[in-house]
């Protein structure tokens, strides 16, 4: 469900060969990058290497690892038998050849416990360490407070909708048009602003995190929707001001982003 707004509020790869695409067109371009099918028989379109998958889980993220199983072929039919069979080295490896947008990992800390994490692939970085640490705090606030309201949130939204707001934000960016929880419909920086936002903050100070900070960091995602200034934004902002130069976009990146100010403050 977060997926459509962590990419819209984080969009920062508006061009591709010097042409503006969508707000995101890191997603489009992976995705065609890796076009491979997967399926029982290896050919089905409905199972893409990079994909945002095709329905919630409903009891366990081992769901996913055996989907792996039965739908994706090896694509790196490597020999790990030297590797320890306690660090499960094929599954792993297997895993890693199929890029959900949110992708179910399994780890080893150094003394070897396992552990389970989920990779939230659909943001880009920065462009600041401010930025990047807002987008963190949004993020945790939001999976803190969806996951814990009744009745479950994915009994609110059908998939193939989550799926499709996640496109438009992609596309559109905090300008998308989105359908939300029982079939509310509007802009998703209306939504940001009126509900999501709102419930971060509520969901970030009951995990007793400083009110100063979440203030702080929530405050830089409030301006950046308010403003609609973000990586992308201020990307194509440039060159509209400035024509196609893109070595000069790149060094004026690189000036503002080493600032340390947060990308809504960026002229």
């Amino acid at each position: 469900l977060l997926s459509a707004p962590m990419v819209a509020v984080a969009a920062n790869s508006p061009l591709l060969f010097g042409k503006r695409l969508w707000e995101e067109t890191r997603i489009p371009l992976f995705e065609q990058a890796v076009s491979l099918p997967g399926g029982t028989r290896f050919n089905d379109p409905t199972y893409r290497r990079v994909t945002f998958g095709n329905g919630y889980v409903r009891a366990s993220l081992l769901e996913l690892f055996t989907e792996n199983l039965t739908r994706y072929p090896p694509l790196l039919p490597v020999d790990l038998s030297v590797e320890s069979d306690q660090q499960m080295p094929h599954l792993c490896l297997h895993n890693g050849t199929i890029w959900r947008w949110n992708r179910p990992l399994i780890g080893f800390e150094s003394d070897g416990t396992p552990h389970l994490r989920i990779e939230h692939r659909v943001m880009s970085a920065g462009p600041s360490i401010p930025d990047t640490i807002a987008n963190a705090a949004l993020y945790y606030g939001l999976a803190h407070g969806l996951a814990r309201m009744l009745p479950p949130v994915e009994t609110a939204l059908d998939f193939a909708q989550c799926r499709a707001n996640f496109y438009a934000a992609a596309r559109d960016g905090l300008r998308a048009e989105i359908v939300w929880l029982k079939g509310q419909r509007g802009s998703l920086r209306q939504l940001l602003l009126e509900e999501l936002l709102p419930l971060a903050r509520q969901a970030l100070l009951a995990l007793h995190l400083d009110a100063a900070d979440v203030a702080d960091y929530l405050g830089l995602i409030t301006a950046r929707v308010e403003s609609g200034r973000t990586g992308a934004n201020w990307q194509q902002r440039f060159l509209e001001r400035n024509g196609a130069d893109l070595e000069a976009l790149t060094l004026a990146y690189l000036e503002r982003q080493q600032s340390g100010r947060p990308v809504h403050e960026w002229k």
